[in-house]
């Protein structure tokens, strides 16, 4: 759907939005759902150099961006940065830090510095950003925190579909975004009083790079028979960022080809 034929309700022209890890596979195409439905994205990730990159990308297509390179699991660099915005609509907590370990190989710091990659930095990006966000509420009437969690934070993976068990999902990372689904729901409970609302959007199988044979066992394990593109999960985020979800709070949205449905 092209921007301009959006529904109003889709729109997010005049906002001001907030994504971090906005360089990955997912960020590109959540960055770019953003800026086209009209917003002002903020781009964020730890290399300045290729955000910079990015950013002029987007530019060049006409798309209002900035970048704000800093690391979102340094707590003091997040309340600086959000301390400087006087208003932001739309946070999007996509961040995790994940060093790919096999079950016999996991220490206890991989299983910390996920978690604080994922939970303890949205944590603190959404406190934060609070008085941003109630800022966008005043002016608005709404404001979004979307978290960016996954399906293996809702079930296990199954090791039979991946050739090598090494290569399904680590141990550290599922328990982690499971966390991240509880914080959605605490922090919709805090920050619902202000009008801010607070969902976590669950992608399945959206792989950037897979062979031939796991994409095909992969793809026969989800409802639709295939693995989800990049793009497809730009409709569902505009859903939880804009006024289209304006009474929807504490909700986990799936986007996984009916994974987690079987």
């Amino acid at each position: 759907m092209a921007a301009n034929t959006l529904p109003e309700t889709f729109r997010l022209d005049g906002r001001i939005a907030f994504v971090s890890a906005a360089r990955g596979h997912l960020g590109q195409a959540m960055t770019r759902a953003l800026a086209e439905a009209g917003a002002h994205v903020i781009v964020n990730g730890r290399d300045e150099a290729k955000l910079a990159q990015f950013e002029a990308a987007l530019r060049a297509e006409g798309l209002s961006v900035a970048r704000a390179a800093f690391d979102v699991g340094n707590p003091a660099a997040v309340r600086a940065f959000f301390a400087s915005l006087p208003r932001l609509d739309i946070l999007v907590n996509n961040a995790v830090s994940m060093q790919v370990k096999s079950f016999a190989n996991l220490a206890p710091e991989d299983f910390a510095a996920t978690y604080a990659s994922a939970v303890t930095a949205a944590f603190e990006a959404a406190r934060a950003a609070r008085p941003a966000l109630q800022a966008a509420v005043a002016a608005a009437g709404d404001a979004s925190i979307v978290n960016i969690a996954s399906m293996y934070g809702q079930v296990a993976p199954d090791g039979r579909l991946y050739p090598a068990r090494e290569n399904q999902s680590p141990f550290h990372y599922g328990p982690a975004k499971a966390g991240l689904l509880q914080l959605t729901r605490h922090l919709a409970a805090e920050l619902g009083p202000d009008g801010i609302r607070v969902n976590a959007l669950v992608p399945g199988p959206f792989p950037a790079r897979i062979d031939a044979d796991l994409a095909a066992s992969l793809s026969g394990r989800t409802m639709l028979g295939r693995l989800g593109q990049a793009r497809e999960i730009g409709g569902p985020l505009l859903f939880l960022a804009s006024p289209a979800s304006s009474y929807m709070t504490g909700a986990a949205l799936n986007i996984d080809g009916g994974w987690t449905a079987w």
